[in-house]
């Protein structure tokens, strides 16, 4: 599916695709430059200056930066000061999650983009964990489960993959919010790294939701008991172990009678498809590799039968 097979009412999927887009240019380019020692307040500000300069003129949040098992959200919860980027400095071999939410020429975007200074081996893990629960939301959403069962069925998935579903410390437990256009004549600045078009368009489409029996903050609870809402929703599972976490954040697209993603063509989409590919060349030797196992293992036991 496309965004050129249906279309969302005064929504021009394009430019908030571009922007999708522009926001993950920006993550992988910061990324690439990380060096140990740097903090997370230098990081979020290189951002902010990177996306300033490609043209974003306000945000729905500003960038955040998070380092080590600050990623995994330990000590977090709701409206805490905590989120906010620190004075933690970045070391080798530690896990960061890098999130903003531009917003350019009234399209919004809000992404996380989630690496590590090195390797580490549970952050790996748990990046490829999350390709299940791309694939199980769109799953359920296309088949008009309640938004509030599809996030129950992420909590299960969780617990069966044996880690936390982190973005249950975020504001209202949400599992994704709700992002529209904004009216490009209001005055643009922010409030505690939060844009304040931002904030008051979701407090409108909180005020319509609630009139309707639905919510733009899409979690486990009652409020998102309620069959799949038309419109764009910036999704965010952010699983934890311990002191590793890992999320991603992309807009998801969903109407009256079917959702897609907004873009397959993602940093950790291709990571998945890239490392599948080499798990399917690596087939072949591996199964090589359990027969010459077996047939030294059975020669084995030949040998000591005979003797």
């Amino acid at each position: 599916m496309n965004s050129t097979t249906e279309v969302l009412p005064g929504v021009d999927l394009a430019r908030f695709k571009a922007l999708q887009r522009l926001a993950y240019d920006c993550a992988e380019t910061v990324a690439r430059e990380l060096q140990p020692g740097v903090t997370e307040k230098q990081v979020a500000q290189k951002m902010k200056v990177w996306l300033l300069d490609h043209g974003v003129d306000d945000w729905f949040h500003q960038p955040f930066a998070w380092f080590g098992d600050r990623t995994a959200f330990r000590g977090f919860r709701g409206f805490n000061p905590r989120f906010f980027p620190s004075s933690r400095r970045l070391e080798e071999n530690m896990p960061y999650i890098l999130d903003c939410a531009p917003v350019q020429g009234g399209a919004v975007a809000d992404i996380g983009y989630s690496g590590c200074l090195g390797h580490n081996p549970m952050l790996e893990q748990l990046m490829d964990d999350l390709a299940a629960h791309r694939e199980l939301i769109l799953r359920l959403i296309r088949q008009r489960q309640s938004m509030a069962e599809v996030s129950r069925a992420v909590d299960r998935l969780c617990v069966s993959q044996g880690v936390e579903p982190r973005h249950k410390a975020y504001p209202f437990s949400v599992l994704a919010h709700q992002v529209g256009p904004l009216d490009e004549r209001s005055r643009r600045f922010s409030v505690a790294r939060f844009g304040v078009r931002s904030v008051v368009w979701l407090s409108r489409a909180m005020a319509a939701g609630q009139r309707k029996g639905q919510s733009p903050l899409w979690s486990s609870g009652k409020r998102s008991d309620h069959a799949p809402m038309p419109g764009l929703w910036a999704v965010e599972p952010h699983l934890g172990f311990y002191g590793v976490g890992a999320k991603f954040e992309e807009l998801l697209v969903i109407t009256d009678s079917n959702a897609w993603w907004l873009d397959d063509d993602l940093p950790h989409v291709r990571r998945w498809k890239e490392r599948q590919e080499s798990r399917t060349e690596l087939e072949p030797v591996l199964r090589l590799h359990d027969l010459t196992r077996a047939s030294a293992s059975k020669s084995r036991a030949a040998r000591s039968s005979v003797a």
